[in-house]
């Protein structure tokens, strides 16, 4: 990892040169969010085992994101996540997240909120270790940059969560006994590509593809200080200025918190992920 960042470095000048760009280029933008994703990779430290449990799911995400605006800097944040798998059938997760919205500048959002989660048993390992549905509570801040370029949108996102994640003390029990707090921290790197120049034509058509690594930190991490990545590839069309809409191909990778067997768990989920966006403007007209 050293050696690659050390060519990526002694590369930056020539390859800048080659292509002609400034440091605003989407280019650059683009390796920084990639270089971003390698560090927390390389930081983590990921240890290749040879004797780990690997499941593999097929998972469908449809999810609805509303934004309402009530000032020029002040609106408020609701969405609900529908997670299904196989595809549709049967249940993975329910999440629910409420938050407001702070405008920092035009291209800096701050946001703080709260989700919660219903997390089912699904596939051939389940997540609790006694194959129970268990609720989780969070509290969460994040912070947003976005960068338009051209015909290009960059987005890098962080986020913060406390999370207190039910437990059972036995297989007996039918509701959890107790919550289990923990700490986890979040770098998503989007790119929009608009397929027409006109961005104040609709419906506008995109292309979108993002990546987001989840990394557990503080005293209650077990064996998953690398806790989730998720990849996804997407065909969008903004219908309006209310209404956008977005799908295609998702992948999600699951590092489990406990063992089984003495072994890590790794879980591999693909599949499919519909996302629509509703932006709402409650701000009093001027008369």
């Amino acid at each position: 990892m050293k050696r690659f960042l050390n060519f990526f470095q002694v590369s930056q000048p020539r390859i800048d040169s080659m292509i002609l760009v400034n440091k605003h280029s989407p280019f650059i933008q683009c390796k920084k969010g990639l270089l971003i994703v390698l560090l927390l990779f390389s930081c983590i430290g990921l240890k290749a085992q040879s004797g780990r449990v690997n499941t593999y799911n097929t998972i469908g995400w449809y999810n609805y994101f509303g934004n309402y605006r009530l000032s020029e800097k002040i609106s408020l944040h609701a969405e609900y996540q529908w997670r299904r798998t196989p595809l549709l059938s049967d249940w993975q997760q329910s999440l629910l997240r409420i938050g407001v919205n702070y405008q920092l500048k035009p291209s800096v959002l701050f946001r703080v909120g709260y989700a919660w989660a219903e997390t089912f048993p699904y596939g051939d390992v389940p997540i609790n270790v006694y194959g129970k549905t268990f609720s989780e509570h969070r509290m969460f801040q994040l912070l947003q940059f976005s960068q338009p370029e051209g015909r290009f949108d960059f987005t890098h996102r962080f986020m913060l969560e406390q999370r207190w994640i039910g437990r059972f003390s036995s297989a007996a029990l039918q509701q959890e006994d107790d919550y289990v707090y923990a700490n986890r921290m979040r770098y998503m790197f989007r790119t929009v590509y608009r397929l027409r120049k006109d961005a104040r034509t609709y419906p506008l058509p995109y292309v979108a593809a993002y990546d987001e690594i989840l990394i557990g930190f503080g005293k209650n991490v077990a064996v998953n200080i690398f806790d989730q990545n998720r990849l996804g590839c997407l065909l969008g069309v903004k219908l309006n200025s209310n209404w956008t809409i977005e799908g295609g191909y998702f992948n999600q990778i699951i590092q489990f918190s406990r063992l089984v067997g003495g072994q890590s768990v790794m879980q591999y989920n693909g599949g499919m992920i519909l996302n629509a966006w509703h932006a709402v403007d409650w701000r009093r007209k001027k008369k």
